[in-house]
């Protein structure tokens, strides 16, 4: 009885978080983006746009990381109604996996059909250079943790989800075509997440590797996750704002990930436009 009523609990508060994010907004977007860091500025050009502090919103948490403004932003793109995340919030800031996933789940009650999830990421593969793109073709979970532990809501889907293809094959297609279209290059890759905020050493960079990864991060795989057992589609694309420990000789700093994200975001924001305009003819 004590499962039930707690995992109810954040079905009604995701409910009730959707509530109040429709009552702010006019237009019912089926899409919703989460901009990774030094990726934010995409909202930025929305037009007709509506911004919701995230503590205004009900279950949502505050983002205390840089380049992290923490709001929602509604609005369209190229006439397409679309919601995004100005900022994310992450499991090294300190808050469960559930709360870092919750907007995800607010997503999926409002009537979200397709989130698309950015980062900023270390390359790990020596082909993949500073400021180019990867659309995730898989992931590692290598946090420690999964944000479906504990009480399982059948509102929210299955209790074991189906993971084999969690970045959906058909988005990947159409963000390399659409790159091709612009003569942008992007490989498609496998994201590593990992806990933080510590960046890795090179040893484990030996390792993540060895295991397969081409870019590593701190983000993006819990929020798949949810949003695959609510079977929602998915798409990932990563920004290699800097190469990880030991490929490159260089110190890694937060300010130089901000820098790639705002040098490509010209690049980034009309790739992305493209490929919103593309997933709504088909949602």
């Amino acid at each position: 009885m004590a499962e039930r009523v707690a995992s109810a609990s954040l079905y009604e508060r995701a409910e009730h978080a959707a509530r109040l994010i429709r009552s702010r907004i006019s237009i019912e977007p089926r899409i919703a983006i989460v901009l990774g860091s030094g990726l934010g500025g995409f909202a930025d050009d929305f037009e007709d746009s509506v911004a919701v502090p995230y503590n205004e919103i009900p279950g949502f948490v505050r983002s205390t990381a840089q380049g992290h403004a923490g709001r929602l932003v509604v609005g369209t793109v190229d006439k397409v109604p679309v919601v995004a995340m100005q900022g994310r919030v992450h499991y090294y800031e300190g808050y469960s996996l559930e709360e870092v996933t919750f907007p995800v789940r607010a997503f999926k009650l409002l009537g979200i059909k397709t989130l698309i999830l950015t980062n900023a990421s270390g390359g790990v593969n020596v082909q993949l250079t500073q400021g180019a793109l990867m659309v995730l073709s898989d992931h590692l979970n290598l946090m420690g943790d999964n944000p479906l532990r504990g009480p399982n809501d059948d509102r929210f889907g299955p209790r074991f989800p189906d993971m084999t293809a969690v970045y959906s094959p058909a988005l990947q297609e159409i963000v390399v075509e659409e790159a091709r279209e612009l003569g942008v290059e992007i490989r498609r890759g496998i994201y590593a997440a990992l806990g933080g905020p510590s960046y890795e050493t090179p040893a484990e960079i030996h390792l993540l590797r060895n295991l397969g990864a081409d870019a590593v991060g701190m983000s993006t795989v819990p929020e798949a996750i949810v949003a695959r057992q609510m079977e929602m589609e998915v798409l990932g694309i990563s920004c290699i704002t800097n190469m990880a420990a030991g490929i490159s000789d260089q110190p890694i700093n937060h300010d130089e990930v901000m820098a790639t994200g705002d040098r490509v975001r010209s690049t980034f924001t009309q790739l992305l436009r493209g490929v919103v305009s593309r997933v709504h003819a088909r949602v």
